[in-house]
């Protein structure tokens, strides 16, 4: 048997995230439109890799109807104007629909089938509310498989904070505001815009063009979030402060094998090392990441200690909470979402994997000392996704002094 192929992630960009809704910056625009753009966007980036050379594009969704229906890669390719010699498919794994696509084609990649894949995902849920349409078997309650709470993720956070006391609304408001006040700096400084590619946009007045995303609420403070309902539960604390905002997007990643860097003249910005997935009680489908992580952990032959960067996805603060007292890490790490996360940025379900991913390999760029980092997420009906990556910019000098 063949050994396994290096797998590289050679690029992402995204689009700026928008407001789902009628209000949102995305409101008439298609969603496949959104990821066409996305892959338009990285192609152009890469002009060293040749169209026809693409072996297959991975692209999710968790509502695949309409705009996002009908075998999302393979029309996506072909609108972003890929050879028709191009395959493509679609993926649904909920929140973890393109870290999905990322390890699926990449396990690819590892067997030797694929040297170049676009992976990616696209979520407009202003035009596709999670779960619309759905009709879940009525076993899932009637067999008590699941809790009637278990398809609410709000519900699925606020029994995440019964479970664990110490995981109060305080800190999970603190959480989102210093989310947000990352992601301000983060802009400020420069350091998310690079990748984002800016998208038209259609309304009332006119012609315009998206180039940030659109849920920041920079100036969130204690004491507005203390001030906000809790939806889920009469005095609960998860509120939509402490949440990630209902957002449309799309991401694309560009994936190769070590033959096809060296062949092409590609630099890599990060190397997969393993991954994993996890399931836990639909009811606390937050916990999934905890699972997975370790699972993943165990599979590269790694500890927590040997993380330097962890992008972890901000479904709800608390989360990220419990994920972070589980492994013993301080709520103000600064190894941990280091410009943010989906609390300010937002959350397009299926697109959010591929943004971690995108985030984490430009701090690989300014951080040679750290040689690994994790891009992790919880998913709905109690699941967890991890990928641990290593950063080709290692320096083992650099490391020493840190």
């Amino acid at each position: 048997m063949a050994e396994r192929t290096e797998v590289v992630f050679v690029d992402g960009v995204r689009t700026p995230f928008g407001r789902a809704g009628e209000k949102g910056q995305y409101w008439n625009t298609r969603a496949d439109d959104l990821v066409v753009k996305a892959i338009i966007g990285l192609l152009e980036r890469n002009p060293n890799v040749p169209k026809d050379r693409i072996d297959d594009v991975a692209i999710a969704a968790t509502t695949q109807q309409g705009d996002q229906g009908l075998t999302l890669g393979r029309t996506a390719a072909l609108l972003a104007g890929l050879p028709k010699s191009v395959p493509g498919f679609a993926i649904d794994r909920m929140c973890a629909g393109a870290m999905t696509s990322v390890t699926t084609l990449g396990s690819g990649i590892a067997f030797g089938a694929y040297d170049l894949a676009i992976a990616g995902g696209v979520e407009h849920m202003g035009r596709h509310p999670m779960g619309f349409g759905a009709d879940p078997n009525p076993r899932f309650l009637t067999e008590r498989l699941v809790g009637e709470d278990a398809l609410n993720m709000g519900s699925t956070a606020e029994r995440i904070h019964d479970r664990f006391p110490a995981l109060t609304k305080e800190r999970s408001d603190r959480f989102a505001m210093r989310s947000q006040q990352k992601t301000a700096a983060a802009y400020e400084n420069g350091k998310l815009q690079p990748d984002l590619v800016p998208v038209a946009i259609r309304s009332e007045s006119g012609w315009g063009l998206a180039t940030r995303d659109e849920g920041m609420r920079p100036e969130t403070n204690m004491e507005s979030l203390a001030t906000l309902r809790t939806p889920f539960r009469p005095h609960g604390r998860v509120s939509a402060g402490n949440s990630s905002p209902l957002t449309d997007g799309a991401t694309a990643s560009l994936l190769a094998s070590a033959d096809a860097v060296k062949e092409f003249g590609l630099t890599p910005k990060m190397r997969m090392v393993s991954f994993a997935f996890a399931g836990v009680e639909p009811e606390i489908m937050g916990l999934g990441p905890v699972p997975s992580t370790e699972k993943a952990l165990r599979k590269a032959g790694l500890s927590i200690d040997d993380i330097g960067l962890f992008e972890l996805n901000e479904a709800f603060a608390i989360q990220v909470l419990s994920f972070l007292d589980h492994f013993g890490i301080d709520d103000d790490d600064p190894r941990v979402n280091k410009w943010g996360g989906a609390i300010a940025i937002g959350h397009p379900l299926a697109a959010s994997g591929v943004r971690l991913m995108i985030q984490l390999a430009r701090q690989f760029e300014e951080h040679p000392e750290v040689r690994y980092g994790v891009t992790a997420m919880c998913v709905g009906l109690g699941q967890g996704g991890t990928v641990i990556w290593e950063n080709p910019n290692f320096d083992k000098r650099a490391a020493r002094k840190a």
